[in-house]
């Protein structure tokens, strides 16, 4: 087996829509820097990212979309072509350098899938990525180019690829889904708080794919308040289903961590034991059905200071068959963050539970994602 590569530059960080946005890439910063003042992620495990070329964003989006996000980027788009392309929106603003910016993103997780592909590596992370809310020709939820959906294709295309998308954010996978939606070749996956309350309001169990796409999307939208292991149990049951049907050649996963309980912008329960379980599954699986091939991207998490790192970083140690640490944070890492934090800095691997409130609809909530979960095994089964 080849050992893991991890894609990080610092050029990655400059995807950045303003200074109160809440998709802040400097969690990517704190990750890499967690890992390395653990020692649990060296030199040599760094590969750089190269850009994505206009020819691969191709793959997925429009010609016409591509110019506009160059425009927008340089200050010339007019503002009544701005709205139909979802740019300059409240969520997803206009930036300086915005093309160049964007195509890095897609460009390393394109670093990820070739690793994987040319045999240097067997599993690859690349945190930068996971931008899902993109579509083929439009700007939508912080997401201006979506590099799996072009990650995805570029395997389909190049390497003859068949690929699993697997999605763990708390936010429904919608632009992936949309783009390969009547393929057979693709099956799309996404566990998600559901959109009665949380944008994008998709991905509902009926949402199962067109034409020659039937039944290869499958959705599983779980209630809010959804604790760990209920989420834990429909998580491993439905993704191990849909796998087995599917039968993929390659696995690529967005790792959200916006459905952990501190999170501002979700309204999931999950703590630390779940995040340290998905990449574990994820990669057992690619283990069991896909001769080791995985390639994992990041997503949502807005509380940079308290979730994202430490979550994150279990993707990596995932990969390099390590089991979750316990007890204290390195104190380098400690001594550069803890003083710059606007909350309360973790200062152990774990969650400390002290502010996690009891759920009073527990076994409301437990049933009615246990029901979901028999309607979408029913599906998969189909």
């Amino acid at each position: 087996m080849n050992k893991p590569l991890y894609v990080y530059d610092d050029s990655l960080l400059k995807y950045r829509f303003n200074s109160t946005h809440p998709f802040n890439q400097m969690r990517l910063k704190m990750t890499t820097d967690l890992l390395q003042s653990a020692g649990l992620l060296n030199e040599n495990d760094i590969i750089k990212p190269r850009e994505a070329t206009d020819d691969e964003l191709l793959l997925v989006h429009k010609k016409d979309y591509i110019d506009a996000v160059k425009s927008a980027g340089e200050g010339t788009l007019p503002e009544d072509k701005m709205e139909s392309y979802g740019l300059n929106t409240e969520d997803t603003p206009s930036f300086s350098g915005m093309h160049e910016k964007s195509r890095m993103l897609v460009g390393a997780t394109l670093t990820a899938v070739d690793a994987v592909m040319e045999g240097r590596a067997d599993k690859a992370v690349s945190l930068a990525g996971g931008l899902h809310h993109g579509f083929s020709g439009r700007a939508s939820g912080f997401c201006v180019y979506n590099d799996s959906a072009v990650a995805i294709e570029y395997m389909r295309k190049k390497y003859s690829k068949k690929v699993m998308y697997v999605d763990t954010d708390a936010h429904h996978g919608d632009g992936v889904q949309w783009i390969f939606y009547d393929s057979n070749e693709v099956m799309t996956y996404s566990i998600h708080e559901t959109g009665r309350y949380l944008f994008p309001g998709t991905g509902s169990l009926t949402e199962r794919g067109t034409e020659e796409g039937f039944g290869f999307a499958v959705n599983l939208p779980i209630d809010a308040f959804t604790e760990d292991d209920s989420f834990i149990s429909v998580f491993k049951e439905s993704l191990e289903a849909a796998i087995v049907k599917f039968k993929p050649d390659i696995i690529i996963s967005q790792n959200g961590v916006d459905a952990h309980y501190r999170d501002p912008m979700t309204h999931l329960s999950l703590t630390s034991e779940t995040f340290e379980e998905i990449p574990r599954f994820v990669c057992e699986m690619a283990d069991k059905y896909t001769d080791g091939k995985w390639i994992a991207v990041g997503g949502g998490g807005y509380n940079i200071w308290q979730v994202v790192p430490r979550m994150w970083a279990q993707i990596w140690l995932a990969m390099v068959n390590m089991k979750p640490p316990r007890g204290r944070l390195p104190e380098s890492y400690l001594d550069k963050y803890k003083k710059k934090s606007p909350v309360d800095f973790p200062v152990n691997w774990e969650d400390n539970l002290d502010d996690y409130q009891e759920i009073p609809r527990r076994a409301d909530i437990n049933e009615k994602n246990d029901s979901t979960l028999n309607r979408a095994m029913l599906h998969i089964e189909s």
